[in-house]
């Protein structure tokens, strides 16, 4: 799915998403990512969905973001609430849906100014080292 460019060009903007990746300003990135508006794309160490633990979720927290737009996959699927304690404990909402819908749900949330983090699943692909 192409997704149009608008006036937020200066923040990451989600311009692409297919099932293998991802692409942020129009750059693809095949493997899992952590995006913010005003910070540039990281690898996020997850592979699939199953292997979600509370660390992943603490480095989310140390951004300390408004909201977060989990993407897991062709699928919508919910985390437990102890993998979220870190986002939790700091009244930092998690939101889970496909990954098509994460997409288009940052962009919306990124270009009204929130502080909105979208931790992106992209199964079976392994982040670089």
């Amino acid at each position: 799915m192409k997704l149009h460019t608008s006036s937020t060009e200066k923040y990451q903007t989600v311009t692409g998403y297919d099932q293998s990746g991802v692409e942020i300003n129009a750059k693809r990135y095949d493997y899992s990512v952590l995006v913010m508006p005003e910070v540039a794309p990281r690898a996020w160490n997850v592979a699939h969905f199953d292997e979600l633990t509370p660390a992943h979720f603490e480095t989310i927290a140390a951004d300390k973001p408004d909201v977060v737009i989990l993407g897991t996959g062709e699928r919508q699927r919910f985390v437990h609430p102890k993998l979220v304690a870190s986002l939790s404990g700091q009244r930092i909402g998690v939101e889970s849906m496909d990954s098509h819908a994460a997409c288009r749900t940052y962009n919306i949330l990124m270009g009204e100014g929130r502080k909105a983090t979208l931790a992106l699943i992209i199964e079976g692909a392994k982040a670089p080292e």
